[in-house]
């Protein structure tokens, strides 16, 4: 190889290597740009998961939570996403807004806000629950990370009146935040026997399948408001 480049030169003289140079220089900073380009168009989206047990999967193998199930969803369909789980097994919307700013760290792309469980099973006052949501949305705003707000359902013992005002919270909270809206996170698998482990609240890995397969359209939509859509 040594002796080739010697009779190259000899053969083509100096002005035509520089312009083989310059070509050369020009395709490598188009290649360069390219790649780049593409690496850009193929990031992952990072999805923030904040939630209780329902979003980390309580009882489950963590291949079957919510947050394994959601990712291979959306990979499957050509989405390159990571779900940052951010569920806290007990967790109340105080807990969830209390711990926010640690779970930003991460610095996701978008946010799934599935908080409240707790405050219904624990008779938690709708208006504390709607105050700790209220402040996780603009927060999330404040930071430029569109959000989904995952609604949940009273207990029915605690009263007509109850369940209405908290149902109309997550309402209220959809309509004053224009967040994409899911109204209710166990749409499909609450009071489902089949669907449920033994306590009858947490799904089991059939129940959030199911929970995986109705979101997905509304995490699509999430998705498509931060631009990656």
């Amino acid at each position: 190889m040594s002796d080739l480049t010697p009779l190259r030169c000899v053969r083509y003289g100096p002005g035509v290597r520089r312009r083989e140079a310059t070509i050369a220089a020009a395709a490598f900073l188009i290649t360069a740009l390219c790649g780049a380009g593409t690496r850009a168009e193929t990031r992952e989206i990072r999805i923030l998961a904040l939630g209780d047990s329902l979003t980390a999967g309580y009882g489950l193998a963590r291949s079957d939570g919510f947050v394994a199930q959601l990712e291979r969803a959306l990979r499957a369909k050509g989405i390159p996403a990571r779900v940052l789980d951010a569920g806290v097994s007990g967790d109340t919307t105080a807990g969830g807004r209390a711990r926010l700013d640690w779970a930003l760290a991460d610095r996701p792309d978008v946010a799934i806000v599935a908080l409240g469980g707790n405050d219904g099973l624990r008779g938690i006052d709708p208006a504390a629950t709607y105050a700790n949501l209220d402040a996780i949305l603009r927060r999330l705003r404040e930071r430029n990370i569109p959000a989904l707000l995952a609604g949940m359902l009273a207990p029915p013992n605690l009263g007509a009146e109850y369940a209405e005002a908290f149902r109309e919270a997550y309402a209220r909270l959809a309509r004053e935040h224009d967040v994409v809206f899911y109204p209710f996170f166990l749409d499909g698998v609450a009071a489902e026997p089949a669907l449920n482990q033994p306590d009858g609240i947490h799904p089991n890995a059939r129940g959030v399948a199911v929970m995986v397969e109705r979101i997905l359209p509304y995490v699509e939509a999430l998705i498509a408001r931060a631009g990656r859509g």
